[in-house]
């Protein structure tokens, strides 16, 4: 059992909460049952070293039986070394180091989408990683973070996603010219989110959102700049009905998928 909280391997793990470790290495932080359940059975092969405590290997013993046909071994440790490798306050007993697995801006749009999301200067990691789950939830075939968008494998964007991140292609890295350019070469009409769009009703109404998309979802306090703006084909707004000041950035990306996804099914 690894039982030392000092120890330069367990620091090591607890590093890849950094993002300068993270591009060090090439590694990336997984927590909880769930993540490790998902990363074991979508991508085992990304999953490097998986520890556990006694007691959560015991209560998830499906985990221990996907890392053993994986052929990934699970290392137990003590509650304090687990402490210490987390980036929660309270972790749920493993924690995983796995591979970064980038994919090209080019793959994503030579797979012909129908549905994708593309993320502009979104800097809030909770509202990155769900935003992933719901494209994952609604069908989309990718996403795409652009600009100075939060780093993809900071360990709360991973934990948000809720495993989405190992269920659909996610490319990082381009600008959103670069997006918007390709996604038009591709057939795919950019619709972006924002409060000075017009009623999202209209375009339910009108069948547009049956038509391949590609969703802009920008900064959570600024929106996005006059120059994405311009960019896009349609700007649209989430009504809000109820008194409420504001939406949540991913509640209203959740919203527009979904509405795709609803149009482009029907």
């Amino acid at each position: 059992m690894l039982d030392n909280p000092r120890s330069p391997r367990v620091r090591a793990v607890a590093k890849l909460a950094k993002k300068s470790a993270r591009a060090d290495t090439g590694m990336f932080l997984l927590e909880g049952p769930q993540a490790a359940r998902e990363a074991l059975t979508w991508r085992p092969e990304l999953v490097v070293e998986l520890f556990a405590t006694e007691r959560a290997f015991g209560k998830h013993d499906d985990v221990a039986s996907l890392a053993a046909a994986a052929g990934t071994s699970t290392e137990m440790v003590s509650d304090q070394v687990l402490d210490t490798m987390a980036d929660t306050v309270t972790p749920q007993g493993f924690v995983a180091v796995c591979r970064q697995f980038p994919v090209s801006v080019d793959a994503v749009f030579d797979a012909s989408p129908r549905l994708i999301a593309v993320l502009e200067e979104v800097r809030d990691p909770g509202n990155a990683g769900t935003i992933i789950r719901a494209a994952d939830s609604a069908g989309a075939d990718a996403v795409v973070f652009s600009g100075h968008t939060v780093d993809l494998y900071n360990p709360k964007v991973v934990r948000s996603t809720t495993g989405s991140i190992f269920h659909l292609p996610v490319a990082v890295g381009a600008t959103i010219e670069d997006v918007l350019n390709r996604a038009r070469a591709a057939g795919l009409r950019a619709i972006a989110a924002d409060m000075a769009g017009d009623d999202l009703l209209v375009a339910r109404l009108s069948g547009e959102l049956a038509e391949p998309t590609a969703w802009v979802f920008g900064n959570e306090a600024r929106g996005l700049s006059d120059e994405a703006v311009d960019l896009v084909d349609r700007v649209i707004t989430v009504p809000i009905y109820g008194h409420a000041e504001s939406m949540n950035l991913a509640t209203a990306a959740s919203v527009c998928l979904y509405e795709s996804a609803f149009a482009q099914r029907s």
